[in-house]
């Protein structure tokens, strides 16, 4: 890949992260007829089709897959698949080709691919991932912009080509993560799962400055969903648990040792003391002190 200039203000935004999504290949449009079919591909990149009208038939590894008007398909690297068009008036499509890209050596890595997909998704995502979208969507208008932007070739279009590739990776795993919510619903076995895995985090870390956010994403939900999930399964606010975790160890701390009152909050997770004091009263009902100096005089 050729190198380009870009301005300061992005560089921190460009080399903050490891590894950075690239178009391989240029981002291409087709129309083929009902008559049309590709045969057996395979790739080192991902491979994003978009279908903006009619039907077709993807072999992806040993799968069938049946796609049609504002589907999209992403085909993991290294898959044998093929497509072939089965409605009468044709079918259009978008096909987008991406990796990416190690900055420290500017190699490209399959390990950094693989994480993105199986991340993102939330699961074990097979050879491919299959996404429905309405034509409004915003991942499909930013694919249209990649797609016009590329035909420019205007000052700074690799820089802004880099920019709409993060932005569309955003844009997928959130909409991944919508189908991934809406497939556990009303799958009890499944949510007691994640909101096991969830409390196990929360005793992981409770020491740790964490919130709703980190919790939700460990188990690939938006935080809003999980919270929902999270008090029903337990009766408690995901915060409301943590702080009990939080007072239940502080109290196991001032009976068994001597630390100081602010050490024992930093190491519950409470970046400041003052909060820790007000928020085990309004938990225990006393001070931090009184709880340890009648923890005492119940031992003597």
């Amino acid at each position: 890949m050729q190198s380009t200039s870009i301005p300061k203000a992005w560089e921190g935004v460009l080399g903050a992260a490891s590894f950075i999504p690239v178009t391989s290949i240029k981002a291409i449009e087709r129309y083929r007829n009902a008559e049309w079919s590709k045969g057996l591909s395979i790739h080192e990149a991902f491979e994003m089709v978009y279908i903006k009208s009619g039907e077709g038939q993807f072999e992806i590894g040993s799968q069938s897959v049946t796609v049609g008007s504002n589907d999209i398909v992403i085909i993991k690297p290294h898959q044998h698949h093929k497509l072939e068009v089965t409605s009468d008036g044709g079918c259009d499509f978008i096909v987008l080709y991406f990796k990416f890209m190690n900055q420290s050596n500017l190699a490209m890595s399959e390990t950094s691919i693989e994480d993105f997909i199986n991340f993102v998704s939330g699961r074990d995502s097979g050879a491919f991932i299959k996404l429905k979208v309405s034509q409004k969507n915003d991942i499909i208008i930013l694919l249209n912009r990649i797609l016009k932007e590329k035909a420019s070739d205007q000052l700074g279009s690799e820089l802004l080509d880099y920019l709409m590739l993060m932005e569309l990776f955003v844009l997928i795993s959130r909409a991944l993560k919508a189908e991934w919510e809406n497939s556990i619903k009303n799958k009890s076995p499944k949510i007691k799962e994640l909101m096991q895995s969830a409390i196990q985090f929360v005793h992981n870390n409770y020491e740790r400055e964490i919130s709703i956010t980190d919790i939700a994403k460990y188990v690939f939900l938006s935080p809003s969903y999980f919270t929902r999930a999270f008090k029903e399964d337990t009766g408690l606010s995901p915060m409301q648990y943590l702080l009990n975790i939080r007072i239940k160890r502080a109290c196991e701390l001032l009976d068994e040792t001597d630390m100081k009152v602010g050490e024992i909050a930093h190491s519950v997770g409470f970046s400041n003391q003052q909060r820790f004091n007000d928020m085990f009263k309004k938990q225990v009902n006393m001070t931090p002190m009184q709880y340890r100096n009648s923890s005492k005089n119940i031992h003597n």
